[in-house]
Formats: structure tokens, C-alpha cells, sequence
């Protein structure tokens, strides 16, 4: 069997051309990688807390609110292509060390923003966070896809997403625990409480910028090998990144795909706080626990039981009968209680369950469009990520669309209706447009 193209282009530095990555050789780079998706999934999944939190101490509305992630995703947008020639020029490693000074800083900004409860400055700190994180994902998720196989990239970018979704489950849990304990309810706050609450963000923020300058040397000192890539012939006919049809609309998924995945696991606390539920800055935990089981079964299942495509087309329809489930639902505690009722889990109303499932129905979207985007881009590899990356702008973008559209309706139930639009383009992504090589194809 031929080796695809990434496997013939790929080698590390003075390793010989011909060298197969042994899954030893593999170990480091996972491991290193694995602690900055533990990162990317602690920061990201604590916008879920933040935005009800904000929303209380800074007197936004629903739409207000959601700048949060309008902010933090718009940054990959931004950042992503001028982060894609830093790349180019510095080399990975140095990327993901500079990508890590940079979230340090936006870390240190949420003091002055705690300070004077200032949510322009919350903003300013989550831009800055974003953009770290821009150049870390760059860089670190082709470095998944290019040391082994590419047949089971989506399993190792599933146990990369496990760690991920497991620090996405963690960061709401520690934030409702240390920030709010002792308060059932962000309604209603005096201007006394206000200034407490956010005197609290201090302490934990500064202690993650000494933890992400202790990471920079880590990743800077570390024998993590660098990614080089030979020019091949099929890619010195392409001109641009845009010639490549399988990378663009990959890209176009990836952007419906966070739009969802956002919605789901950043909205599902407004969304409780709307139905009146109590501790709803824990919510997001609930999402990000189907995300982990997700990811589990892709690891288990990828690539020996299931292909990349026929995992991708299974969450899509997942997706689209858990949100008819969000519409069609009331607030009895019926699914909760099967699913996980018998753990003594705090249970939830129907309609808000569903959206916690969307988690499992997300978890592959992820890890399956990468290895089918990147593959045979050979030098145009980094710029390729970057404009993967980019696509995370539809976190940025389509929450935003769906709290106008909620808080000019009223019906924030219905509105969950909107992600379909995701899932059929991910389904047809999967079903064709992934094996597209010219544009003429279409």
C-alpha cells in the first residue's frame, strides 16, 4: 500500500528522509503536546463561567454577554495567517513557546480588568488569550496529524480532544467552587457582592500566568523535534493554499462545527440561568463530559472499527436529532435521570440535557476534518493549519447570531434550531466535498 503524501513528505530534524516514526519516537511529542491541549481546553471552557459571570457583575444582557466569545474566537481569525508566516519563520517549537508568552500576558490583563470590573478590559485580556492560543493550535495540531500515520490521526487528535474536553470538564467545576462558593444565584447582586466576586478572578489568573511562563520552558528546552517538510511535485503545482479544495471547505465546516460547539457549551449556563436553574456556571461541565466520552470512543474505534468519514457522518446526525431533542423537550428530568440519574449526578431538565449531549455529537467533528483537510499539502502545510485555524472564527460569529436572535425572540429553546445549518454542512463535507482535488470537481 502507498504511503500517502504527508507520509512521504514528513521527516524530523536530522532524521533521515526515508525514517518511520516509531510509535516510541511519538511518546514526547504527545506527551509535551498533551499538556498544552490541556491548556487550550482549561482556558477555552472557562468562557462557559465566564459569561454568566460577567453577564452578573458587569450588568450585560444576553447578547452582551456573549461577546465573550466573539472576542476570544475573532482573535484566531485575526491571528491565524500572520501567526501561519511566524510559523514559517521561527519553527514550531519557538511558536508554541511565543504562543504561551502571550497568553501570560493576557492572563496578567484580567487583573486590571478584576480591578475595576471593567468588561472592555475582560475583552481586551480575552483577545489577548485568544491570540496565544491562535499560534499554539497552529502549531500543534499539524505536529498530531504529521508523526504518525495518517489513517489514525483522528485517534491521536481524540486523545489530544480527551485531555482537552477532560480540563474543559474541570475548569467550570474549579471556577464554581473557588469564585462562587457560597452564592446559589448571580441575580440580583448588590454593588458590594460585585466587587468581591470580581476581587476573586485575581489570585487564580496570576497563578496561570506563572504556570504558562513555567510551560514556555518546557516546550523551549525540551528535545521536541521539529517539523520540516520536503517540496513534493503534486504540491509545486498549486500556487496557493486556496487551490486546494479539500482545505477550504474543510476550513467552512471547522467554522460551522465551532459555531455549534461554542453554542452548546457556552450558552448551555444563560440557557439554565434562563430556565431559572441554580450554580449554572457548572453547566459547560456537563458538555464537556459527552465530549470526553466521545473522544474515548474514537480512540477506541479509529481507525480499526471506524473510518475518519464514517465517524464524521455519524456526528452530524447525532447533532441533528439532539437538537430537534433541545426543541422538542420540556423541563421533566426524564433523560438525565437514565443516563446518569443513578450516579447521584445532579440531574437536569430534558431540553437542557440535550444540549449537553450535543457534546458527544461534537467530539469527532474535530479530530476527523483535520487528517482529511491536511493531507497531501506538503509545503503549504502551515498555511493550511492557519487557515483551519481561522475557521475557529465561527465561535466567534455564530453564538453571537444566536443571542441576537434569542434575545430579540425571547425563545432561546428554539433558537438552538439554527445549528442544523452546521450539520448539514459537516455531513456533506463528509459524505463528498473532503475527496474533492480541483475545484472543478464541485
Amino acid at each position: 500500500m502507498m504511503k500517502t503524501a504527508l507520509q512521504t513528505i514528513l521527516r524530523v530534524s536530522k532524521m533521515s528522509k526515508d525514517f518511520k516514526i516509531s510509535s516510541t519516537s511519538t511518546i514526547l511529542p504527545m506527551t509535551i503536546i498533551g499538556v498544552l491541549f490541556f491548556i487550550f481546553g482549561f482556558l477555552t471552557w472557562l468562557n462557559g463561567s465566564l459569561i454568566p459571570f460577567l453577564k452578573a457583575i458587569c450588568d450585560l444582557n444576553e447578547f452582551e454577554a456573549l461577546f465573550v466569545t466573539f472576542v476570544f474566537y475573532i482573535a484566531y481569525t485575526v491571528m491565524a495567517l500572520p501567526m501561519s508566516f511566524v510559523i514559517e519563520k521561527i519553527g514550531y517549537k519557538n511558536s508554541m513557546a511565543l504562543g504561551l508568552a502571550i497568553m501570560a500576558v493576557g492572563s496578567l490583563l484580567f487583573i486590571p480588568a478584576a480591578q475595576r470590573e471593567s468588561f472592555t478590559l475582560f475583552l481586551l485580556a480575552l483577545f489577548a488569550l485568544g491570540s496565544g492560543l491562535t499560534i499554539l493550535q497552529t502549531a500543534s495540531n499539524p505536529y498530531i496529524v504529521c508523526i504518525g500515520p495518517i489513517e489514525s490521526a483522528a485517534m491521536r487528535i481524540s486523545i489530544m480532544g480527551l485531555i482537552n474536553k477532560g480540563a474543559g470538564v474541570i475548569a467550570p467545576l474549579l471556577f464554581t467552587a473557588f469564585i462562587l462558593s457560597g452564592i446559589g444565584s448571580l441575580e440580583d447582586l448588590s454593588a458590594e457582592s460585585k466587587e468581591e466576586l470580581a476581587s476573586k478572578l485575581i489570585v487564580p489568573y496570576i497563578v496561570m500566568a506563572l504556570l504558562l511562563s513555567s510551560l514556555i520552558a518546557l516546550v523551549k528546552f525540551s528535545k521536541l523535534p521539529e517539523l520540516e517538510f520536503e517540496k513534493d511535485e503534486a504540491g509545486e503545482q498549486k500556487k496557493s493554499i486556496f487551490a486546494f479544495p479539500r482545505v477550504v471547505l474543510g476550513a467552512a465546516a471547522l467554522f460551522f462545527y465551532v459555531g455549534i460547539e461554542v453554542i452548546a457549551g457556552d450558552t448551555i449556563g444563560l440557557y439554565g440561568q434562563h430556565l431559572g436553574l441554580t450554580n449554572v456556571t457548572s453547566l459547560t461541565s456537563y458538555v464537556m463530559s459527552f465530549m470526553v466520552l466521545g473522544y474515548a470512543l474514537g480512540v477506541l474505534l479509529i481507525p480499526k472499527y471506524l473510518s475518519q468519514e464514517r465517524a464524521l457522518i455519524g456526528s452530524a446526525l447525532f447533532g441533528v436529532l439532539f437538537l430537534f431533542g433541545v426543541v422538542a423537550s420540556s423541563q421533566s428530568h426524564g433523560i438525565s435521570e437514565i443516563l446518569w440519574g443513578w450516579s447521584g449526578i445532579r440531574t437536569l431538565p430534558n431540553t437542557v440535557a440535550f444540549v449537553a449531549l450535543l457534546g458527544f455529537a461534537n467530539a469527532l467533528v474535530w479530530p476527523t476534518i483535520w487528517p482529511l483537510a491536511l493531507e497531501g499539502l506538503g509545503k503549504y502545510t502551515a498555511q493550511g493549519s492557519a487557515l483551519l485555524i481561522m475557521a475557529i472564527a465561527g465561535g466567534a460569529i455564530l453564538p453571537l447570531l444566536f443571542g441576537k436572535i434569542s434575545h430579540v425572540s425571547g425563545d432561546m429553546q428554539s433558537t438552538y434550531l439554527m445549528g442544523i445549518i452546521c450539520y448539514l454542512f459537516i455531513l456533506l463535507y463528509a459524505l463528498k466535498w473532503h475527496k474533492i482535488k480541483s475545484w472543478n470537481e464541485m
